[in-house]
């Protein structure tokens, strides 16, 4: 009985937790499903009684919905594939090469990720100004790079570290170079590693509002958070419409981690070297 009861405890807050997370995210799809008089309905029902997509069609047509969603996926995107070839490279010449000062390097790089992301943006903001980088994409990229590529760079060095070194002086002797070995035998050992970070820099990129807010003026430049906020600052919100942006805003994420989350956990229990 008493471990029947445990069980029962465990599955409870298991339940709770993930209606903590799940039901604000069916509200919000409920909320962009109604039409803007039952927004405000009294008592609020949860299901709509008349499900429609106007709130969804007025979001794409009458607002730059369209150019914030492009922007967002360009500057994430580009981040991603920044930060993962910087991080990858980083993180294997802090496992495969001896220098002095290694291991200092390593913990100098965690330390730089303690600090918060406003701490940070002022500095930033100065040195785009100096490089006219300011109000651009690429000063965006640059500065979600920088953000995450610490965290990236312990992390896949972990991963690197757990690949056995004898993999690639095996491939040396049948006359691979360190490249070829790099890129056939270590990256794909490294995949969970590369997913999960890939998902980390997508989020942050995906989701950051300051960053953008400081260093973006033009409206057509703008990514998602920031231009989703703009709806608020009409005399009346628009709930329906802020409802219908915040589930197209949630979708892409959702989607890419159930993209990648196979690979990724196919990967965690792969071994390099097999009995």
């Amino acid at each position: 009985m008493r471990r029947l009861a445990w069980r029962a405890f465990v599955y409870a807050a298991a339940l709770g937790l993930a209606a903590q997370a799940v039901v604000p995210l069916l509200w919000m799809l409920s909320t962009s499903l109604k039409p803007p008089r039952e927004v405000f309905a009294t008592p609020p029902t949860f299901v709509p009684a008349a499900p429609t997509l106007e709130n969804f069609v007025r979001l794409v047509t009458d607002t730059a919905f369209l150019t914030y969603f492009r922007n967002s996926v360009v500057v994430a995107g580009l981040t991603v594939v920044l930060t993962m070839a910087v991080g990858a490279l980083g993180a294997y010449s802090l496992t495969r090469f001896a220098f002095p000062g290694r291991e200092a390097v390593a913990r100098l790089v965690l330390c730089t990720y303690m600090f918060a992301p406003i701490m940070i943006v002022i500095p930033i903001y100065i040195l785009a100004r100096r490089m006219s980088l300011v109000n651009t994409h690429t000063a965006l990229v640059l500065a979600y790079s920088s953000f995450c590529l610490p965290f990236a760079l312990w992390l896949l060095r972990a991963f690197f570290r757990s690949i056995p070194v004898e993999l690639e002086e095996a491939a040396h002797v049948d006359g691979a170079g360190r490249g070829r070995a790099v890129i056939y035998i270590v990256l794909p050992l490294a995949l969970p590693g590369l997913i999960a970070t890939s998902i980390f820099t997508f989020t942050l990129a995906w989701n950051d509002y300051i960053f953008t807010r400081i260093l973006i003026a033009s409206d057509e430049l703008k990514t998602l958070p920031v231009g989703v906020q703009d709806l608020f600052a009409a005399a009346v919100v628009d709930w329906g419409l802020v409802m219908a942006a915040g589930m197209l805003i949630t979708i892409p994420a959702l989607a890419f981690f159930m993209a990648v989350q196979r690979h990724l956990v196919a990967g965690w229990g792969t071994g390099g070297l097999k009995g």
